[in-house]
């Protein structure tokens, strides 16, 4: 399983690409179908409230899912897009 974390324009720390690896992987032990994630973490404006953008775009043998929220902090919208995530992939595991 491969996770690809980009971070546009800045540097994320390790603390928050481990953060970030942990819900991904949490997502795959829902789907064992999944073959890799594209996660993009984006500052929207930087003087701006809810700025951190965080999208997910993951890839199973079956399709694609793909989620984009924004919150104050990064760690909130990656909550935010994991729940989202979980959603999809739990309606598609129903068919």
């Amino acid at each position: 399983m491969n996770i690809e974390i980009q971070s546009v324009h800045f540097a994320a720390d390790k603390q928050l690409k481990t953060f970030i690896s942990k819900k991904v992987e949490k997502l795959i032990s829902i789907d064992h179908s999944i073959i890799n994630a594209n996660v993009y973490l984006k500052v929207d404006k930087p003087e701006s409230f809810d700025n951190k953008i965080v999208e997910i775009k993951l890839h199973s043998s079956l399709g694609e899912y793909f989620a984009k929220k924004q919150a104050n902090s990064f760690e909130e919208s990656t909550d935010l897009v994991s729940q989202a995530l979980r959603k999809q992939i739990l309606k598609h595991k129903e068919k």
